[in-house]
């Protein structure tokens, strides 16, 4: 029912983007208009519960009181506008206005976004959440897609990545022989087999069963994947390896986004800034709370690790990023910046 529904809809907005104008009603870069009003559609692909959904009400309810006149937002989750790559290509064309995508999808439009997938490269969850609300330094970072058809608007907190399995990882030795699912990220991929391990891309639903049937060992996310998606049924021991922070972020097609006069691009602006204030609230509390639920009701045992053996190992992997990508090597530079400011503040309270 679920995949009819997203065939229905992928298929209606491809009809409005065949038909001639007006055949669908059309506005700015070619979305429909309802009653006289611009609609702005949004895809995502967590659940309404999710803040990444939470915060993107929080950009439709911003819009709406300002700008309601003129803007209908339409926020469509559970992927129903299909997966993260269609949503993109969709976002590019116009044919969506905006996207939540991970950093990992936007590697092939800017080599800049393979930083994000470099282990350890934030010291602190402190100094990643200073990185990325560093909002003057990364609308640069944003900006090198605008050729692609796409736009960065702002980011949300997909949370800290860590090992969880069917045993108990301490250290790399304990990953040597294990089939671990791993996002379909190079970098991602040399990570985990630097760890010893063998790394198994796969889609993230897939994850599930992988574990059940014993195809693969474990995989490495947040802690919200253990009850969202239940792999704490299946995977009882979760390890904060802390390897990597990968954020997700949300895009806007280009074109809308400059046929909106200054004032209106300002409130997009502030919306956008809301919604992931609003989203990082959500985030902790979900965090917490998923950590209570799998630790009471699903058993699964957590455990704080040695980060120094796991970060000697990938060591090698980050020079080897910066040699291959130029184009991360500034961004590098500020994050470590920022590691050592935010280290120098510990360091004094």
């Amino acid at each position: 029912m679920k995949k009819s529904i997203k065939r229905f809809l992928a298929l209606a907005l491809t009809a409005c983007m065949v038909l001639p104008l007006g055949a669908c009603g059309s506005g700015k870069s070619g979305s429909s208009l309802t009653g006289g009003k611009r609609i702005i559609r949004i895809s995502h692909a967590q659940s309404e519960t999710h803040p990444e959904h939470l915060g993107l009400l929080a950009f439709k309810k911003y819009i709406e009181e300002r700008l309601g006149d003129k803007y209908e937002v339409q926020i469509f989750p559970n992927e129903l506008l299909g997966s993260a790559q269609k949503a993109i290509e969709l976002t590019q064309t116009g044919a969506i206005d905006f996207t939540v995508a991970g950093t990992a999808n936007l590697e092939n439009f800017s080599p800049v976004y393979q930083i994000f997938s470099m282990p350890y490269l934030f010291t602190s969850e402190k100094a990643y959440i200073q990185t990325m609300n560093d909002t003057d330094y990364m609308e640069k970072v944003y900006n090198s897609t605008d050729e692609a058809g796409f736009r960065v608007v702002t980011w949300y907190n997909a949370g800290t990545r860590s090992f969880y399995a069917t045993k108990p990882i301490n250290s790399p030795e304990d990953l040597k022989g294990l089939k671990i699912r791993v996002q379909q990220s190079p970098a991602s991929i040399a990570m985990c087999n630097a760890f010893g391990a063998a790394a198994s891309p796969m889609s993230f639903g897939e994850v599930y069963t992988a574990i059940q049937q014993g195809v693969i060992n474990g995989a490495e996310n947040n802690e919200l994947a253990l009850t969202n998606n239940k792999h704490g049924e299946v995977a009882k021991y979760y390890s904060y390896t802390k390897h990597q922070m990968i954020p997700d972020m949300l895009i806007g097609n280009v074109k809308f986004l400059k046929s909106l006069s200054p004032e209106e691009y300002q409130i997009f602006k502030e919306a956008a800034a809301l919604s992931t204030q609003v989203e990082n609230s959500a985030w902790d509390d979900q965090v917490a709370s998923a950590k209570a639920t799998a630790q009471n009701d699903m058993g699964v045992h957590f455990s704080d690790v040695d980060l120094t053996p796991f970060q000697e190992a990938v060591a090698p992997l980050q020079k080897s990023m910066l040699e291959k990508n130029p184009k991360i090597v500034d961004l590098y530079n500020h994050i470590q910046e920022i590691n050592q400011k935010v280290s120098k503040e510990g360091s004094k309270s």
